[in-house]
Parts: structure tokens; C-alpha cells; sequence
């Protein structure tokens, strides 16, 4: 499978690079400086040149999947996560819509089916994911979407627990696990149409995700 990895550069969208390569599919890895290439391609994968907040022009053609995981970042302000994180999502949406690209994984947030449970201080970015979440699900594409909780930098234990865990007990989870999750439900479609809660608990990741059904 050749997948399309928005967000490859760092973080969960990185970490996910590097399980599909371990998977043999082939990665396209999107930047958007040719500095940020070697990395990646000194993993395995290629690289194209694409802007969430400007030229996306080409960007899905010829690939089988595109897997979401860019981010405006925690430093940023509302009108950054609102230009990215849902404009730009939207747009690779559209893209993929027009490409006719179906299979596409999102990684959102854990909160995001009902942005008023969050913090107040991140509610304009679960806000976001929210609604990119719900156009996503009305576009049409073979879409799964992941929320996970708080992500950590930290080695993945290959364990999960899906669910939809109470506020006050929100949940932590690796990158690497949130990734393995994300390349697993690439490669299975009993998953499309499925949109689940994920942090980390005591069952493989290999048992869990034959569980998540969205049809």
C-alpha cells in the first residue's frame, strides 16, 4: 500500500512513517521545506512538497491512503489551528474526494466529540477536530478516526484499551502505540466507518483493532 503520511516530521505522524515502512508499505512523506527530506528519506520513504496553507496541488495522486496527523502545534493560537488543523484538513479531504483516494485514517483528539467536556484552554482546538471529524465522516472517503488521549514521548508497550474513558480518568498513550493503531487499521477495513477513543491499557494492539467495527 502506498500511504500518504500528513504531518511526517514529527511526533505521532513520524512515529506512524516509521511502522508503515517496518510494515514494507511504501511511505509518501509530505514536507514543506526539502530540508526536512533527508530524515525521512534516510528511512525509506519519499518525500513531496506540500503546504496545508498553500499549495497542495498533486499531493494525493497516485497514492492508496492518506493518514492525517499534522497539527498547528500547542504554541500556536486559535487562527493557527483553525487555518491548519481544520482548513488544511478539509482541504486534503477535498483533495482525496476529487482523486478519488478513499482510504483515509485521522488522528483527532479524545475529547473532540463534544468540545464543551474539554479544558477550556484547548476548546478552540477540540472545536477543530470536531468539526474536521464530522466533514470527514460526511465526505464520503473510507474514513477511521482515532482520539486518542494525552500523547506521550515515550516507547509504545503495544498495548491499548478503546473506549471512551470518563473525563476525570482521561487517559495517556505512546506515540508508537497511537501510530501502530493507525497503520493497523490501514490494513484492516473492518475498521472504516469506525471513529473510537483509544489510550493505553492491557490489550494487544493486534487483538483490539479486529474489534473495531464501523459498519
Amino acid at each position: 500500500m502506498r500511504v500518504l503520511v500528513i504531518g511526517s516530521t514529527r511526533g505521532t505522524g513520524n512515529a506512524l512513517v516509521r511502522d508503515l515502512l517496518g510494515r514494507e508499505h511504501e511511505v509518501r512523506a509530505m514536507i514543506r521545506d526539502e530540508q526536512q527530506a533527508s530524515a525521512l528519506t534516510d528511512l525509506g520513504a519519499t518525500t513531496v512538497l506540500g503546504d496545508l496553507e498553500g499549495d497542495l496541488d498533486g499531493i494525493v495522486d497516485g497514492v492508496d491512503a492518506v493518514a492525517f496527523c499534522a497539527g498547528s502545534g500547542s504554541k500556536t493560537g486559535p487562527d493557527a489551528t483553525l487555518r491548519v488543523d481544520l482548513h488544511g484538513a478539509v482541504r486534503v479531504i477535498d483533495r482525496c474526494v476529487d482523486a478519488g483516494v478513499r482510504r483515509f485514517v485521522m488522528l483527532s483528539a479524545i475529547s473532540a466529540d463534544d468540545p464543551l467536556r474539554g479544558d477550556e484552554r484547548i476548546r478552540h482546538y477540540l472545536a477543530a477536530m470536531h468539526a474536521r471529524d464530522r466533514i470527514l465522516q460526511a465526505s464520503g472517503l473510507d474514513a477511521t478516526i482515532v482520539r486518542p488521549g494525552g500523547l506521550l514521548h515515550e516507547p509504545g508497550t503495544g498495548r491499548v484499551q478503546v473506549g471512551v474513558p470518563r473525563l476525570d480518568e482521561r487517559g495517556t498513550i505512546p506515540r508508537e502505540d497511537v501510530a501502530a493503531v493507525m497503520a493497523t487499521c490501514l490494513e484492516d477495513d473492518r475498521s472504516i466507518g469506525a471513529v473510537f477513543e483509544l489510550i493505553s491499557g492491557d490489550t494487544p494492539i493486534v487483538d483490539v483493532v479486529p474489534t473495531i467495527t464501523g459498519r
